[in-house]
C-alpha cells in the first residue's frame, strides 16, 4: 500500500487494515498481528500502528488481550 505523504498515516493505515479484514485476511478469533509488525508492513512508527489499531478496537473490530495482543472479534 502507498501511503499518501500529505495526509496522516494513521486513519490511512486503519481503512487498508479494516479492508484487510473485511475480505477475510484474518478470522474471528485469530490473532491480529502486532503494531511491531504492522509498522514494519506499513514503513510507519510504532506509534503510528498503535494509533491505527486503537482505531479498529474502537470500532469494535479487534480486542485487546494483555499481554498476549490483539484478536479479531
Amino acid at each position: 500500500m502507498d501511503l499518501d505523504r500529505s495526509v496522516p498515516f494513521a486513519p490511512q493505515v486503519a481503512d487498508d487494515l479494516r479492508r484487510r479484514l473485511d475480505a477475510g485476511e484474518w478470522q474471528r478469533g485469530e490473532r491480529f498481528p502486532g503494531t511491531v509488525a504492522l509498522s514494519a508492513e506499513y514503513d510507519i512508527s510504532q506509534s503510528t500502528a498503535v494509533r491505527a489499531v486503537g482505531v479498529l478496537v474502537a470500532e469494535g473490530r479487534l480486542r485487546k488481550v494483555i499481554p498476549r495482543g490483539f484478536f479479531v472479534v
